[in-house]
């Protein structure tokens, strides 16, 4: 699929509008709107991840060198599962983190190649998208913001989890992670050296994402209105409120 195409646009056009819609849906109507919305969007990206890998099944095309869940979107799509599901306060900053710093990439640049209206491309944009819409409903919709110092924890289970990608990769022969060689299509990582340069890159690029990030959710923190946890211990209870 070629980026910018209009299928591409497309999706991106429906992710933005599913977001916009769940943030001021939860925003307007709380925990009646927002819980549902929760149950639904997360059964929407198991599905939509538990159907690509059955089409590449059924295609005889699934192979441990490609399907394993080891890249970041396969980490994303669980978490953001298990974050909507189970909204604890480490794996919405988690989603969090991941779906601004590394899916958003991945909807601009998706590395994919089939187009509409393989189901593929439904796969792809139902568990990318759906991993930041759940970032936009949990954050900004239901005001459930990261908690100090937490960006620094979550670059070290990125790190861990790359360090497993890492096994699998050499393991598999596969490139999880593109932790052997660059993807195929344009990305951000084409300007960022040569392997291995690009991943020691990436790596320092993602931590000053997540720091900006946890900036950011503060400055938001401190300039929204009544309602929003403003303090760990708040955003603790929240999320223990479900």
């Amino acid at each position: 699929m070629r980026d910018l195409s209009g299928e591409h646009l497309a999706a991106l056009a429906a992710t933005v509008a599913l977001s916009v819609v769940l943030i001021a849906g939860a925003r307007r109507n709380g925990p009646a709107f927002s819980r549902p919305a929760r149950l639904v969007l997360g059964a929407a990206i198991l599905a939509g991840f538990a159907g690509e890998h059955l089409a590449y099944a059924e295609r005889g095309e699934w192979s441990a060198r490609v399907n394993l869940p080891f890249q970041l979107s396969d980490a994303v799509t669980l978490v953001s599962v298990a974050a909507l599901w189970r909204p604890r306060p480490m794996l919405v900053e988690l989603v969090y983190y991941w779906a601004f710093a590394a899916t958003l990439q991945a909807l601009v640049t998706p590395d994919l190649r089939q187009a509409y209206p393989d189901v593929l491309y439904f796969t792809y944009f139902t568990t990318h998208g759906g991993a930041l819409a759940a970032a936009c409903l949990l954050v900004i919709g239901e005001r459930r913001l990261p908690r100090a110092g937490s960006a620094s924890k979550a670059f070290v289970l990125t790190v861990a989890f790359a360090a497993a990608a890492a096994v699998a990769t050499l393991a598999s022969g596969g490139n999880y992670l593109f932790l052997r060689r660059k993807p195929a299509g344009d990305s951000l990582l084409d300007a960022m050296g040569p392997w291995p340069v690009y991943i020691a890159v990436a790596a320092a690029l993602g931590l000053v994402l997540f720091l900006a990030l946890e900036a950011a959710a503060r400055h938001y923190a401190g300039r929204d209105g009544p309602g929003t946890p403003r303090t760990r211990r708040g955003a603790a209870g929240r999320d223990a409120r479900g």
